[in-house]
């Protein structure tokens, strides 16, 4: 379900010169880097790249929504990491993209932990957004 725009409670700002190969900056300058394409896509790979800012942004969203879904459950999630793993490749459009999201957390067992990266997954406003739009597997 949408939000509107009344229900907003923060706006993150950032702007792109030069695309794929220049700078990339938030309004309120905690974030400026430069980005280029990886070097499997023909550029120098120096600077970060969009799909290394979305894995970020994804992973840290991801591991929110699973402390949310913990308390919940009031499972112990401390120690906890989240990775998100985000893929480019060409389909019919041009480009799409792929997620793969993984989690490690030690103190739960293998069939808990999956429960909780399933119930995350329908709470974390990245997975919403995605959800019909790119294949994002957990692991």
């Amino acid at each position: 379900m949408s939000i509107q725009q009344t229900d907003v409670l923060y706006t993150a700002v950032a702007t792109a010169e030069n695309g794929r190969d220049g700078r990339v900056a938030t309004d309120d300058g905690t974030l400026d880097v430069v980005v280029n394409p990886p070097k499997e896509m023909g550029g120098s790979g120096t600077g970060t790249n969009p799909e290394q800012l979305f894995a970020a942004g994804y992973s840290a969203c991801f591991q929110g929504a699973l402390g949310v879904v913990a308390r919940q459950e009031k499972a112990d999630i401390s120690g906890s990491t989240v990775t998100a793993k985000v893929g480019i490749g060409k389909n019919a459009d041009g480009f799409g993209l792929i997620v793969e999201i993984s989690a490690e957390i030690p103190n739960l067992t293998p069939t808990q932990a999956r429960a909780l990266l399933e119930k995350a997954h329908q709470v974390c406003p990245y997975s919403k957004a995605t959800t019909g739009n790119i294949t994002v597997t957990l692991t």
